[in-house]
């Protein structure tokens, strides 16, 4: 009796094992080869080698949420290192310090402007060797650091040298050549003017390297975000110094003094309350709270109820001062994106129809807006305190973001999979839902969307899914993006749901998409089915003309219901129309496409002629070939219908009409 043949499971356990054990990639991808030398079969060999890739996907998502991590506890210890100084130089020493350490760069400067000379010098550099460089003055609007403080917005160049962008002069060129920089990226320190309602840009933070190198939109919101907790420090030391400098000017006199020290100690106290609202966000952060947490400590510090919305007016947090949950209503989009683009030219939070409004930015992306219900003026302090909230609100969003992220990449690979071969193994697939928190044998309805852009619908998919109160996952498959999303009893039906995400889709996409609905549909087998139904109510939807809207099958009417039940579609459309095709392709005539045009017109054999664009004489002749071929009740209202639906089932299977 032979010996069984080795197993796979050994193999796949010690994938789990070195997962667990963060094991470099080598030894991930030496298991398919220890499986290989072992004798194991090859159909399990493959679900091996299958395994491993996707062990080292799993490990580089892994890795790279764990360098977000990184960087974002750097951030806040940076928040928290330049909240608790109060000297101007060492806040400026420590600002350009992490902004090399976060982004990686050799070199890291900050220049500030001078408002005796009307320029720009270079006020502190880390990693910088050149003396020319460190002793750099630019003019407005001269050079990357000129754009920026002169558009109060972010540049990037992957070659400063060669990118005509920026206007180039003769003494800057020469200090970054002198460096050696080739790439740079610049970022405003804009601080909310109390007058005017226009941000004023008191600095510009760069990052540069001494090698081509492109920065990533992460790379820029990190800086952007270190520029933000910087100009507040900034602005906190520069007011500590003017507190000082007005205590020394009153010593001597007496009669102002006590007006001087309760405006001190008032300030003081303002500054201190400032100072402990930060460190209580930033601590929500570091322990794993959410945007609620966030808007529920905002809105007790300012005794007001708060909402929070995504750039499409849904709410993704509501509280009362209190703590409880506060009902709200999707907000005008229109009306948002105004106030937005007003929070963002003025670098500050405004104030509209009672409510005070603030932009919650990652560079120049819209992620949400903070909504406070004060009708009444909010001090400066209380100002600063909500747009630190903004600040603090678009970390959370980018790190959920960016963990909403990998994990649907991973499930897509579910649902890829699922819709490819889920005869398959049913079993494995739905064990593999499980351990990704997809339960396959629960009710779900399956959406398929289609637009002109798919990487935009691709991305919309993952915001719809992330943004709301919605259960599911997103994958792209054959062209369209498909939607998995958990259903209950009492949740709308196929149709409901398809308009819906066809609206807010495109709302994101900026552009019409299409969506196709089925279900509810449960386990892989089902699933499967359920998405070549709503392949086929896709493709109906497009040849019936509805871009742009949401359906299922049962809206379609007759030739919804003979796709949606999977009829014999070619053996109707063949009994139907058979000779003519069959005519058509022998010979290389136009019989069926004249068929259609004639019943396209009306009956009207003037209107057909021009719409094939040939003589009346031939029409009539090609309708005697066709009557020839069909019987003498080819045009009678039961056979014409027929031939109709006919001609329509036969365009939507992709038949060609030739001309």
């Amino acid at each position: 009796m032979s010996a069984p043949l080795p197993s796979a499971a050994p193999h796949l356990r010690r994938l789990l094992d070195l997962l667990t054990e963060d094991a470099p990639a080598e030894a991930l991808g030496a298991v398919s080869s220890e499986a290989r030398a072992a004798g194991v079969p090859a159909g399990d060999l493959a679900e091996v080698e299958r395994a491993t890739a996707t062990a080292l996907r799993i490990r580089g998502a892994l890795r790279q949420h764990r360098r977000r991590e990184l960087q974002l506890t750097a951030l806040f210890d940076t928040a928290g290192d330049l909240a608790a100084s109060r000297d101007l130089d060492d806040v400026l020493k420590a600002i350009v310090r992490r902004a090399r350490m976060l982004l990686g760069t050799d070199t890291a400067y900050l220049t500030l402007p001078d408002e005796e000379a009307g320029d720009t010098y270079m006020r502190v550099t880390d990693g910088s060797v050149s003396v020319l460089f460190q002793r750099l003055r630019l003019e407005l609007g001269e050079g990357l650091g000129g754009l920026v403080a002169q558009t109060a917005s972010p540049y990037a160049t992957p070659d400063y040298r060669t990118d005509d962008r920026f206007r180039h002069t003769r003494n800057i060129n020469a200090g970054v050549l002198d460096e050696g920089l080739v790439a740079i990226l610049g970022v405003p320190l804009l601080l909310g003017s109390s007058r005017g309602g226009t941000g004023k840009v008191i600095g510009v933070l760069f990052a540069a390297d001494r090698a081509p190198r492109v920065f990533s939109p992460d790379e820029v919101a990190l800086l952007c975000s270190l520029a933000a907790h910087a100009a507040i420090a900034i602005d906190t030391a520069r007011a500590l110094a003017d507190t000082r400098s007005a205590l020394d000017d009153l010593a001597g006199a007496n009669a102002e003094l006590a007006e001087a020290n309760a405006a001190v100690r008032e300030h003081s106290a303002a500054m201190q309350r400032a100072e402990e609202a930060h460190d209580r966000l930033t601590d929500l952060v570091l322990r794993g709270g959410d945007v609620k947490d966030v808007a529920t400590a905002v809105a007790g510090l300012l005794d007001s109820p708060l909402t929070i919305h995504d750039p499409g007016g849904r709410p993704l947090a509501a509280v009362r001062p209190d703590g409880t949950g506060l009902a709200a209503d999707s907000m005008d989009p229109g009306w948002l994106a105004e106030t937005a683009e007003e929070s963002r030219t003025g670098a500050r939070a405004v104030h509209r129809d009672g409510r005070w409004i603030c932009a919650v930015l990652a560079g120049q992306e819209l992620l949400a807006q903070l909504v406070l219900h004060q009708r009444r003026r909010l001090d400066d302090s209380d100002r600063r305190l909500f747009e630190r909230a903004a600040v603090v609100t678009g970390l959370l969003l980018l790190l959920r973001r960016t963990v909403a992220e990998t994990e649907n990449r991973i499930r897509g690979e579910l649902i890829t999979d699922l819709l490819t071969d889920a005869e398959r193994d049913p079993v494995g697939l739905a064990e593999r839902g499980r351990r990704l928190g997809i339960d396959l044998d629960r009710p779900h309805l399956l959406l398929v969307a289609e637009a002109g852009a798919r990487e935009k619908l691709c991305a919309a998919a993952l915001r719809y899914l992330f943004g709301g109160d919605i259960h599911g996952v997103s994958a792209e498959h054959a062209g369209t993006v498909v939607l998995l999303v958990a259903c209950g009893d009492e949740d709308a039906g196929a149709g409901d749901a398809a308009r819906v995400a066809a609206s807010q889709l495109g709302q994101l996409v900026q552009a019409p998409v299409t969506v196709a609905a089925t279900g509810p549909a449960r386990g892989p087998r089902e699933l499967a089915a359920a998405h070549r139904e709503a392949a086929r109510c896709l493709r109906a939807m497009r040849v019936l003309g509805r871009t742009g809207e949401g359906a299922c099958v049962d809206e379609l009417g007759f030739l919804g219901v003979v796709l949606g039940n999977a009829q014999d579609v070619d053996g109707f459309v063949d009994a139907t129309l058979g000779p003519l095709l069959r005519y058509d392709a022998q010979r290389g005539t136009h019989l069926v496409r004249t068929l259609s045009a004639y019943f396209g017109a009306g009956g009207s054999l003037i209107r057909a002629k021009d719409e094939l664009h040939v003589h009346v004489n031939t029409v009539v002749q090609r309708l005697e070939r066709i009557q020839v071929l069909l019987g003498r009740d080819w045009n009678e209202p039961d056979r014409a219908l027929e031939l109709q639906l006919a001609l329509r089932l036969n365009l939507l299977a992709g038949g060609q009409e030739r001309a």
